[in-house]
């Protein structure tokens, strides 16, 4: 039996036409939580409405436990079953989403663009985030245990995305190519080190279409700055300073007390392969956990996919040799609120000498006065800073690259590039057959993510260098850093890759 929260047919709205799928899967007759196989609890019954009642209006403040239940429970009107359309000719894409709010919406509102997508199922454990999404694809299927999904949908759905929290990137992406199904997963591709090399490569043993949120490469902007970069405008590279302004820390002590599990949320599934903790309010979800340790990666990891992409890519750089963080550390909660990390590369056709630097600012860190200064006011919030030897190439995130002297700007090359979007290349390739690689498969987001993760696991050495064997992932003369290359999982959710 299925165990879908709400049955609303087997399809979406896409591109303003309805198109539903196969059959009707019979009606829901429970709610599975998300505790570990082996632990979990009695679930509530919670029917669902064949009419296509939604999920709405569960704000977390309004509702207790036993009124949400009640609330769902009041949902089971009787009508009839919506009328089922034969299949389109045109082949669509059957999709799968973890997660139904905030990020994961907007990928969903970004894949519906392509008129080939067809939205079968959602999951998340908070079932207060449904109503907007439920808006948008009124027929959707909603689950609140991605597992239940997986299982429940499997011969429904050719795809997945995985837009949760970054603790839990990997353990759902890898179910989800255990079965085969091209997954899009959204930066950074997982927590550590370790998770990211074990999803790489089965993801290439696999030969699954893969690819990773990090939706600005794909960018006219972005591309035309790797093609700068390679084009030998400033000269040789000498070194690339790459930034943000925000700042995902938090350098006072979590709270103290406990609050009550709000009713829509299975706090333990939220916690997934975590340690067990009490809910704290405004502290994990929805909003703040990028901020902690055992969650999130910080800001380096919330932004440094995204900022290091096109230098890195420019470049065609693999792993660093060592890395330097400059601190503060984290703390056992919580990341730091501020980074400086220096990455040292092996050098390519395109850097000056056998080596070449890569630095990374966050939280009010700064360049170097000699390099920010020549920019004046047109200093980028986020971005990177190119240093050449005959000129600056700047390469604002979101925005259009520019290079220094101005002088310079006459003489840009001009370059075709065709027009790409990172939601549907990946919709794309997988209707295809999975023939070609997407953009940001993991073959390059992997090595890109070890990039940016490896920053996180030197800033529990302030102004130590951190010499990185790549191949065998390990710091050969820093033992003890080893252990944050990887996590524990708690018990019941360790998985085979």
């Amino acid at each position: 039996m299925t165990r879908a929260l709400a049955h609303f047919g087997h399809g979406a709205q896409a591109t303003g036409s309805e198109h539903i799928h196969g059959n009707v899967l019979p009606l829901s007759s429970g709610v599975q939580t998300g505790a570990p196989p082996a632990a979990r609890r009695p679930a509530p019954i919670c029917m669902p409405d064949r009419s296509g009642a939604t999920l709405r209006g569960m704000s977390h403040a309004s509702l207790s436990r036993r009124k949400f239940l009640q609330t769902v429970a009041a949902t089971a009107a009787v009508g009839p079953f919506l009328s089922i359309r034969t299949r389109a000719a045109a082949p669509m894409l059957r999709h799968a989403s973890i997660g139904a709010s905030g990020q994961a919406l907007s990928d969903l509102m970004a894949f519906a663009r392509h008129p080939s997508f067809d939205l079968v199922a959602v999951a998340d454990v908070d079932l207060a985030r449904f109503e907007r999404l439920q808006q948008r694809f009124p027929k959707v299927r909603v689950y609140q245990d991605w597992r239940e999904l997986l299982r429940t949908e499997g011969k429904n759905i050719d795809s997945v995305n995985v837009s949760t929290p970054d603790h839990m990137h990997c353990v759902v992406a890898l179910e989800a190519m255990k079965r085969r199904k091209a997954v899009y997963v959204q930066k950074p591709l997982c927590h550590t080190l370790r998770e990211t090399r074990t999803l790489t490569e089965h993801a290439r043993r696999r030969g699954v279409t893969t690819q990773m949120g990090i939706q600005v490469s794909s960018s006219r902007g972005q591309r035309y700055g790797e093609a700068l970069v390679r084009s030998g405008i400033v000269g040789k590279v000498r070194e690339v300073h790459t930034f943000s302004n925000k700042s995902w820390g938090d350098d006072k002590p979590l709270p103290e007390t406990t609050d009550p599990v709000p009713a829509p949320l299975d706090w333990d599934e939220w916690l997934g392969v975590s340690a067990s903790r009490p809910f704290k309010k405004a502290v994990y979800h929805p909003g703040e956990w990028r901020r902690r340790v055992g969650f999130g990666t910080g800001t380096l990891g919330d932004m440094g996919c995204h900022i290091y992409s096109p230098p890195y890519r420019a470049l065609r750089l693999t792993s660093p040799t060592s890395v330097t963080a400059y601190g503060p550390a984290p703390g056992a909660e919580s990341w730091a609120t501020k980074a400086r990390v220096k990455l040292t590369y092996p050098g390519t056709e395109y850097t000056a000498a056998g080596t070449v630097d890569m630095w990374w600012y966050d939280g009010g860190e700064l360049p170097p006065d000699a390099v920010r200064e020549p920019l004046g006011t047109r200093f980028p919030e986020q971005g990177s800073i190119v240093v050449g030897t005959d000129g600056l190439l700047v390469l604002p995130h979101g925005g259009d690259p520019f290079v220094l002297p101005e002088s310079k700007m006459a003489a840009l090359p001009q370059v075709e590039l065709p027009d790409r979007d990172h939601y549907g290349e990946f919709i794309d390739v997988v209707l295809a057959g999975g023939k070609a690689a997407c953009s940001a498969s993991f073959d390059y987001a992997g090595p890109l993510t070890e990039s940016v993760l490896i920053g996180n696991v030197a800033a529990h050495f302030p102004g130590e260098t951190l010499e990185f064997d790549a191949r065998r992932l390990t710091f050969p003369r820093k033992p003890e850093a080893n252990q944050y290359l990887t996590r524990t999982y708690r018990s019941g959710w360790n998985v085979k890759a």
